[in-house]
């Protein structure tokens, strides 16, 4: 593991410490999941760090200048930052900043994928999953193709 990818993750199970999923499972399994996922795309270092930290902004108190402070490159960042939801945003503005960067591009194909994990889903009630399953089919919809890993 790089020392990039060592500091996303430190800093990821930092932040979401005592998070749980909807399945009331610790959050950090996410992050860890869609960073394997990444990992096993082919996703380079910076990849797998954004996968690491995709939720910390919109889920946690870090911020951005937070995660420069640490030393996670800027490329990584506005990653992060394109991946993090804002309040009031359209699915179709998030998909199109998702969709102006590849590392992001790649972390969100890594995030579906384990969102769409049918062992995970099958955990959910009947009409979370039914809800879920159709918004995941609209962000794959959505979502860039991923381009070879960046590099």
């Amino acid at each position: 593991m790089t020392d990039l990818v060592s500091t996303a993750r430190r800093i990821a199970t930092q932040a979401h410490r005592g998070q749980v999923d909807k399945a009331g499972a610790p959050y950090i399994g996410h992050p860890a999941r869609v960073a394997g996922h990444a990992a096993a795309a082919g996703g380079d270092e910076r990849v797998v760090a954004a996968a690491w930290l995709h939720d910390v902004i919109e889920d946690t108190d870090v911020t951005p200048d937070d995660l420069r402070a640490a030393g996670i490159p800027d490329d990584v960042v506005t990653a992060v930052v394109a991946l993090s939801k804002v309040p009031g945003q359209s699915v179709d503005d998030y998909f199109a900043a998702v969709n102006r960067h590849p590392v992001a591009i790649a972390v969100k194909a890594a995030d579906l994928a384990d969102n769409t994990d049918p062992e995970r889903l099958a955990l959910l009630d009947e009409q979370t999953r039914a809800r879920l399953v159709a918004k995941y089919a609209r962000a794959r919809d959505l979502l860039a193709h991923p381009h070879a890993p960046a590099g």
